[in-house]
């Protein structure tokens, strides 16, 4: 906060000037950010605009900032940005090695920060020294994501639980190997004591995790109440049911097990115990519909319901445990395939107050059942039916049933791989669902708009996905505008130039475009999106291959940009990559496979070895140019052709200078 008493910008009356101290302008400025807007990337675009107006709404957007994600080496920020206390550096694009040496976090320790979340995501491994430094200047941290590690030592957790002992939450989830001394003893138990204040944990897909480490963590961590345990093949439900026992104060619960007998009746007396249990998702497990109605009579309070590709089970259960869940609030019944539209019905009856809902890979459902949910469910706000049969049921069939339906509330549709749906019936879902911002039409294949009138009839739309469309000849319509259009996906259709042109007459808004593989892209429309789209901040141009020309100028144009996934054949120059870090710009190409995605997976490994074949060939062919020129050498046989001694000597003074120029190409390779 900026002190009260400094003169903050002035409002000119008919007498004398008006000065409004900086805290009057905070709050107007956070009212008129975060009304009406939830998504962070959208409120934090909001605040570049505003910080151009003056250096006073400069300063003041500084200090309203609080998460940072990060990108590039950098620190400068930290100078601006001096109210952070979320930091994510997951999306790192610059060099892994000097991340992961993490001297970036050594840096950031140094500056006056109360750090409470970090997330060092999507890394080949956790380097010690740099956390141990972050640890011992910023105390202050309560969150930390380590998930998707390449390589996770058994040493790393009971290491973080000792530098971060004010742990709340704690994500180590989904490393890709697990390395462990079997003649060592696992710290299972002072682990547990070393994090008294943890209240939420991820250890999913750990294949690591054993029961004695879930055991101790429920035994000595008192506050403990979220637990994801998905994927852990090491536990089963036998020990699960042992471990719940004490636990009893826990509220979410997300978990599968190697088992094929179904559920325990140890594990459901254990489960049904758990009192103040709101959340409970099940993953790939073998259920019963008496399973569900213990669940149901015990009446847990749950307000989240996950069943995600569970067997077992029928309608009878799934009626009997919503009957008598009158709170829930999320429901999730993904691959139910004896769900049909007249159970969907039924079912939504009891769910007045459901805010998501989940049936994706239902295949006998169809539209009646998405009407049945909009119009018992008046609180939906996002509805997921992907893989279903929407669109089955002609439209004249379905004006019965849509009748006098509007739904202001849903803002989110999600219906890719719905093969049957078609223009006709997503022009009558305009009607109905009249604020909507999200729609997912990945691989819809019958829809085409090709006058145009499809979409612009979702005059609020914010992120539309055609994505895999094939047959999508959409926005040539002249009258075509979605104004609040900010994020687009057209990856692998049909579009041309001729629809770029379109589309950034219609779309000025736009902050995300994905072109990938668009085959008929030409550069002449990625300049029109780049000169009309003035707020664009992410292009995605890979597997465009008749994307040419001096494409470098046409990016460099747009200030907006931030994220760019250039055309294939386009390389990065160590200046040209400087240009884009100064122009605030994160970049990748697509030249080939092995560099786009094998590189960012092993590049040390993968060039040294590169490398090293290229100098035994020299070493090699050094020592073959050594003894035909060495005079102590035995000279040839009169049949053999002598090689005149200077043209070896050049030969060999052109292989080395290949083999510099070579190795200097690896080094630039590697620094990006």
């Amino acid at each position: 906060m900026a002190a009260s008493s400094s003169p903050s910008i002035q409002t000119r009356g008919k007498k004398e000037d008006v000065y409004l101290p900086d805290e009057c302008w905070e709050y107007i400025l956070e009212f008129l950010i975060n009304h009406d807007t939830k998504d962070t990337h959208r409120r934090y675009f909001h605040l570049k605009s505003l910080s151009l107006v003056s250096k006073q709404l400069l300063s003041i957007t500084n200090c309203l900032r609080s998460s940072l994600t990060i990108y590039n080496p950098t620190c400068q920020f930290f100078r601006r940005f001096y109210n952070i206390t979320s930091l994510d550096l997951s999306y790192y694009d610059g060099d892994l090695d000097d991340l992961l040496r993490l001297t970036l976090l050594v840096e950031i320790s140094r500056f006056p920060l109360k750090i409470t979340s970090l997330n060092i995501s999507n890394q080949l491994i956790i380097r010690v020294k740099g956390l141990r430094a972050f640890s011992k200047n910023i105390t202050t941290l309560t969150s930390l994501v380590c998930s998707n590690i390449d390589t996770l030592y058994y040493t790393h957790m009971l290491f973080i639980a000792e530098c971060f002992p004010l742990l709340e939450e704690l994500d180590l989830s989904k490393p890709t190997q697990f390395k462990f001394d079997k003649t060592a003893f696992f710290p299972a138990q002072a682990l547990s004591l070393a994090l008294p204040k943890l209240r939420r944990v991820n250890l999913s897909r750990n294949s690591y995790i054993s029961n004695e480490l879930l055991f101790h963590l429920f035994k000595n961590c008192k506050l403990l109440e979220e637990v994801s345990i998905i994927g852990c093949w090491r536990i089963h439900l036998s020990d699960i049911a042992a471990d719940l026992h004490e636990r009893p104060t826990l509220s979410s619960l997300s978990f599968s097990a190697s088992s094929f007998y179904g559920l325990t009746s140890s594990f459901i007396d254990s489960l049904v115990s758990l009192k103040g249990l709101t959340s409970l998702d099940l993953f790939v497990l073998r259920i019963s519909d008496e399973f569900l109605s213990s669940i149901a009579m015990e009446g847990l309070p749950l307000t989240r319901l996950g069943l995600r590709n569970c067997s077992g089970c029928s309608y009878a259960g799934i009626f009997s445990l919503l009957s008598k869940s009158p709170c829930i609030l999320h429901l999730i019944l993904q691959s139910a395939s004896f769900l049909n539209n007249q159970h969907v019905a039924e079912l939504s009856l009891f769910l007045s107050d459901l805010i998501s809902i989940n049936l994706s890979h239902s295949e006998r459902l169809t539209e009646s059942a998405l009407f049945a949910l909009v119009r018992n469910c008046p609180s939906l706000i996002e509805i997921n039916m992907e893989y279903t049969s929407i669109g089955k049921e002609s439209v004249r069939n379905s004006n019965s049933s849509m009748d006098c339906i509007v739904n202001s509330q849903l803002k989110s549709l999600y219906l890719a791989h719905c093969e049957e749906l078609r223009d006709e019936t997503i022009i009558r879902f305009s009607s109905i669902f009249s604020n909507l911002q999200l729609l997912d039409l990945n691989s819809c294949q019958l829809i085409s708009d090709e006058n145009g009138h499809v979409f612009r009839r979702y005059c609020n739309i914010r992120h539309l996905n055609l994505a895999n469309c094939s047959r999508v000849k959409l926005l040539v319509g002249m009258n075509f505008e979605l104004p609040n259009l900010e994020v687009l996906n057209l990856s692998c259709t049909t579009v041309d130039d001729k629809t770029l042109y379109a589309i950034t007459k219609g779309c000025r808004g736009l902050l995300q475009f994905d072109l990938e593989n668009c085959g008929n892209v030409t550069q002449k429309g990625v300049k029109d999106v780049l000169e009309n789209c003035t707020q664009l901040r992410e292009i995605n141009l890979r597997k465009c291959y008749n994307v040419h020309g001096d494409v470098c100028s046409m990016l460099l144009s747009s200030l907006s940009l931030r994220k760019i996934i250039a055309p294939p054949h386009f390389h990065f120059t160590r200046g040209t990559m400087k240009l884009f870090s100064h122009h605030g710009c994160r970049s990748a190409y697509d030249n080939s496979p092995f560099l786009v995605y094998e590189f960012r997976i092993l590049p040390v490994a993968r060039y040294s070895l590169l490398l090293l074949i290229w100098v035994f060939y020299a070493s090699y062919h050094l020592y073959i140019l050594n003894k035909t020129c060495n005079p102590l050498v035995e000279k040839p046989t009169s049949t053999t052709t002598r090689i005149p001694k200077k043209v070896l000597l050049v030969l060999n003074k052109s292989f080395v200078f290949l083999l510099v120029i070579q190795y200097c190409y690896f080094v630039e390779q590697l620094k990006f």
